[in-house]
């Protein structure tokens, strides 16, 4: 073991002095290269690995991910000094950095507000939807009381991660509202939610609605600026809006509108877009079995 891991150790090392040559695969050549030449003096040194900082696990990420992409690189990794248990810790270490390495990013924060009567499918949706593609969403309470449990339209109890009063002195990238009555309703009663709205709209930053929240929450306190956003197809909701459109999913500026619960994983991945790029979004709905 003491063996393996000097020579791990040691390719870790020299991958880390050989970055910046030619390409990736060079790297890894120089360093199965200095293995070779040095195998004697590995095999009778053996050495802890050592705590590396987190500028050598992304400079060792960038070169070992890319160099065991190429054929010529998966032949080295064949080579005789390299042994199974090697070749395991290079690739699954390779990965757990560059999983790491795209962790240590701020993630785009999410708040979606709910109450007693929101609408589940569209909330689970919206949730589910921006995890997967790389969000922190955070369920908020406008219960007046403070109440975390909400009952939601079709009697699913949620439970919310927060207070909308703990959720309007922070910052968030996005605000989408869920539908259901009465929980539109209440979302549209929450003066700490009315703020936060407002300071998305001030700030241009994303905010959005479905189902029956485009009316009921947004249009009744002017927060849709311009006529074509879209809602749940009954007239009372219809006709809070402005020329209101028949499309599942309008975007205009920073404000993305839906119509309702069949409609909610397309408006999730739209938020996802706008979040994150079409090409994220597409991703994720390939794997959720989605056409866009």
């Amino acid at each position: 073991q003491n063996r393996e891991v000097f020579i791990y150790y040691r390719f870790m090392t020299t991958s880390w002095i050989f970055r910046g040559t030619r390409t990736a695969t060079t790297t890894l050549l120089a360093c199965t290269t200095l293995l070779t030449k040095n195998s004697s003096e590995a095999f009778l040194a053996p050495s802890p690995i050592p705590v590396f900082s987190t500028s050598f696990h992304k400079s060792f990420t960038t070169t070992t991910t890319t160099s065991l992409q190429s054929s010529s690189s998966r032949q080295i990794l064949r080579h005789p000094k390299l042994t199974p248990t090697i070749v395991n810790l290079i690739s699954s270490t390779s990965l757990r950095m560059s999983s790491s390495e795209t962790a240590d990013a701020p993630k785009k924060r999410v708040l979606v507000p709910i109450c007693d009567g929101s609408e589940e499918i569209e909330t689970t949706c919206i949730t589910d939807t921006l995890v997967r593609c790389g969000a922190e969403v955070v369920l908020a309470s406008v219960h007046p009381d403070g109440n975390l449990k909400c009952k939601m339209s079709r009697g699913v109890n949620f439970l919310a991660d927060m207070t909308i009063s703990e959720a309007s002195t922070q910052s968030w990238d996005l605000i989408a509202l869920p539908g259901g009555m009465p929980g539109a309703s209440h979302l549209a009663a929450s003066a700490h939610l009315t703020s936060l709205l407002q300071n998305q709209i001030s700030n241009k930053k994303l905010y959005g609605a479905i189902c029956a929240a485009p009316a009921v929450a947004l249009a009744s306190q002017n927060m849709i600026k311009a006529a074509g956003a879209t809602c749940y197809p009954a007239p009372a909701f219809r006709d809070a809006l402005e020329g209101a459109s028949d499309d599942k999913v309008v975007v205009q500026g920073n404000l993305v509108t839906s119509q309702g619960p069949g409609t909610a994983l397309l408006f999730g991945l739209q938020l996802g877009e706008e979040l994150f790029g079409k090409e994220v979004a597409d991703k994720i709905a390939k794997e959720m079995l989605v056409e866009r």
